[in-house]
């Protein structure tokens, strides 16, 4: 059984290989868009409160979709929401 010796500078070859790896990872992934958004995200969208996703929801001036008791929003209908687009 041969045994080899890992040296500091291997290491940080190692660490500087993987650190690299996950940051090419990480960009990768805020690229993506998601075509269905939470209420956080829509209220970050449109700069209001909760309670006025509510009402958008219930006035039927914003449709989502419910999934385990979470309401999900379209993408498209809020930046159509956002371009002034959306009608009732």
């Amino acid at each position: 059984m041969a045994i080899e010796i890992i040296t500091k500078d291997d290491l940080e070859a190692f660490r500087q290989t993987l650190l690299n790896d996950i940051r090419a990872l990480l960009a990768n992934n805020k690229t993506e868009t998601k075509e269905w958004l939470r209420c956080a995200d829509v209220r970050k969208m449109l700069k209001v409160s909760t309670g006025t996703v509510q009402n958008l929801r219930i006035t039927g001036k914003l449709k989502s979709q419910k999934i385990g008791g979470i309401h999900f929003y379209n993408l498209a209908d809020i930046q159509n929401m956002l371009s002034g687009k959306l009608t009732k």
